[in-house]
């Protein structure tokens, strides 16, 4: 299912479904839920302990029988003090509850659903910009938080609220109870219908703020580009659209809520004077005290309270509503690269054998890049893949580790179905060390040892002399402790490609992938590096995708792709015998540029 299918089937759901979803998701919000609502019960309790305490030292302690009472006043204002104390702490614990509950319960949302988009293959990333996945992990759910903190504690508060002020509403009077529930009947059926508006204006608001989000970080990640090409006025007319999209979109959010909130307060107005006029009716004809109506105006206006609250917070309450609509995007986008966990089976030891069986692949709405590969390398064997641009090497790279599944034929390891290995045999024995050298922020000892957390610096030491690369690690600001930086910005191209393939090297896998590995090395270090990686490919199978000769001539064996299909195979001094082939062509190619 793609992300677009389950963004447009998402638009179509009703917002109560995608709440009990995210119920569903989140079982530790429903944890406790019982207390937390009783506490909400009784917090409201002290709402009405005044109105209710005005009632009775009207009626009883100043127009009672016998005159003013002022013990009786003493007495009621005593009550309602202790009352008020009782359902205040009351108040601070359930919100405290919810605070608690509502940050264990979206942290364990964030943490499932990155893990999730961790899960997700490069096919699913790349259909997605970056920007807009990291605000679905932070920004919606902060939204989702923000709502169940704030939001949330006005719905309990006020629902309660609702509740307790009916009830005692219609222990002072039925008849003034009607007049007031009829006074909101046309404001309800407005909101209603500005309900389903206001869900479509706070799911544009959430899809703007992801590409608002993904404009600025690409303009952060690609600032060197845009300086070096002079289109930072364009990147700043990029950004400024995006920021009045998003600006757009929350005015036309808020100019719907308000609709709704000026009815509510039409419907405030109506139900009061309403109260009045009727209240006074039933006064002259003693069906109601004066203190009784006095304390119904006051019951009247904590009823109005949580309806005019309930109109605000439904902004925010559609604003989260959005959130969710995204996160459950993202995790109802099923893994086309799943782990089959237990059910899975693990590498044997030992050198990887790699065969492909009838295997074809084509991006979506692309051309076919492989097509009926057939091919085995047996193990202990160094093979140079290469090929013109777009021939279909780095897929084929990304097939063999299963960053990809193949669209037809299967790939398999030493005889066992690549699908039907679990994740953690496979990167124990499998690794690539891509084209681009990605390092994490930390130290040069932090990225090596991301392979082999428990290596010590003696290790570390030991790893790089073994790779010729002693005096260069040395020769670094801080040796092993040099800082990398952010994504190794700190390092040259080179030197983060060095970093890599020392990181590949200490991880000892069993079959090691080479991306164009030497791609962005100098001349002099490459020699150097291909050296030492003679000694590190040696006793394991390694698949080397090549764009320099070096690479190829010394390969045990080259495969030529060509179109999405192997096309040659052999020794490097084999296939060089006939100048017309495609590896022949390539090999001119490359004498030409060294000339």
């Amino acid at each position: 299912m793609t992300t677009a299918t389950v963004t447009a089937e998402r638009d179509y759901e009703p917002a109560l479904r995608t709440v009990r979803r995210g119920l569903a998701l989140s079982p530790e919000l429903r944890t406790g839920l019982a207390g937390t609502l009783a506490l909400a019960l009784v917090s409201m309790a002290g709402r009405v302990a005044v109105p209710i305490a005005i009632q009775q030292g009207i009626d009883w302690g100043i127009r009672g029988p016998g005159g003013l009472d002022v013990g009786r006043v003493g007495l009621v204002v005593a009550v309602t003090v202790a009352v008020l104390i009782l359902t205040t702490a009351c108040g601070y614990l359930m919100v405290r509850r919810l605070f608690t509950v509502s940050e264990t319960a979206l942290a364990g949302v964030r943490t499932r659903t990155f893990r999730h988009v961790h899960d997700l293959s490069v096919l699913h990333q790349a259909a997605e910009r970056r920007g807009a996945l990291v605000s679905r992990v932070t920004g919606d759910i902060d939204q989702i938080t923000q709502f169940l903190q704030m939001g949330g504690v006005m719905l309990l508060i006020t629902s309660g609220q609702l509740v307790v002020t009916i009830v005692v509403m219609l222990v002072y009077s039925w008849q003034l109870t009607l007049v007031t529930l009829l006074a909101f009947v046309p404001a309800v059926i407005v909101i209603r219908r500005f309900q389903k508006r206001l869900a479509g204006a706070y799911g544009t608001v959430r899809q703007r703020t992801g590409t608002l989000l993904a404009a600025v970080a690409e303009s952060v990640v690609g600032a060197d580009v845009i300086r070096a090409y002079g289109v930072a006025g364009r990147t700043s007319a990029k950004l400024d659209t995006a920021v009045d999209e998003l600006r757009t979109a929350q005015k036309q959010a808020l100019k719907t809520s308000v609709t709704g909130f000026s009815t509510g307060e039409v419907a405030a107005g109506l139900a009061l004077a309403a109260v009045v006029v009727v209240g006074v009716l039933l006064g002259v004809d003693g069906d109601i005290t004066v203190g009784q109506l006095t304390a119904f105006l006051f019951l009247v206006t904590l009823f109005i309270q949580p309806v005019q609250i309930a109109t605000e917070t439904l902004n925010e309450a559609q604003n989260a509503v959005a959130g969710w609509r995204r996160v459950l995007d993202v995790l109802d986008m099923d893994p086309d690269v799943a782990d089959p966990g237990a059910a899975g089976r693990d590498l044997p030891p030992g050198p990887v054998e790699v065969r492909f069986e009838r295997v074809s692949y084509a991006y979506p709405g692309g051309p076919t890049v492989l097509s009926g590969v057939d091919l085995t390398i047996t193990p202990h064997t160094r093979v140079a893949v290469v090929g013109e641009t777009g021939s279909g090497k780095t897929t084929f790279a990304k097939l063999l580790t299963r960053l990809m599944d193949p669209a037809g034929g299967r790939v398999l390891l030493s005889g066992v179905p690549l699908t039907d290995v679990r994740f953690a045999s496979l990167r124990a024995k499998v690794v690539m060390v891509p084209q681009d050298g990605f390092l994490f922020d930390g130290t040069v000892a932090e990225n090596v040892r991301f392979a082999r957390p428990d290596l010590g610096d003696e290790d570390l030491e030991l790893a790089f002399g073994e790779l010729g690369l002693a005096d260069w690690v040395t020769g670094l600001p801080a040796g092993l402790h040099t800082p990398v930086g952010e994504r190794g910005e700190a390092l040259s191209v080179g030197e983060r490609q060095l970093v890599a393939l020392v990181r590949a090297y200490v991880a000892d896998p069993d079959l090691l992938v080479l991306d164009e590995a030497t791609s962005a090395v100098d001349p002099a270090t490459e020699v150097r590096l291909q050296r030492t990686l003679d000694a590190v490919t040696r006793g394991r199978t390694t698949v080397a995708i090549a764009h320099r000769l070096s690479t190829a001539q010394s390969a045990d064996e080259v495969i030529v792709v060509d179109a999405g299909r192997v096309v040659q195979r052999g020794p490097h001094a084999e296939l060089i015998r006939d100048p017309e082939s495609v590896y022949g062509r390539l090999h001119s190619s490359w004498l030409e540029q060294t000339r």
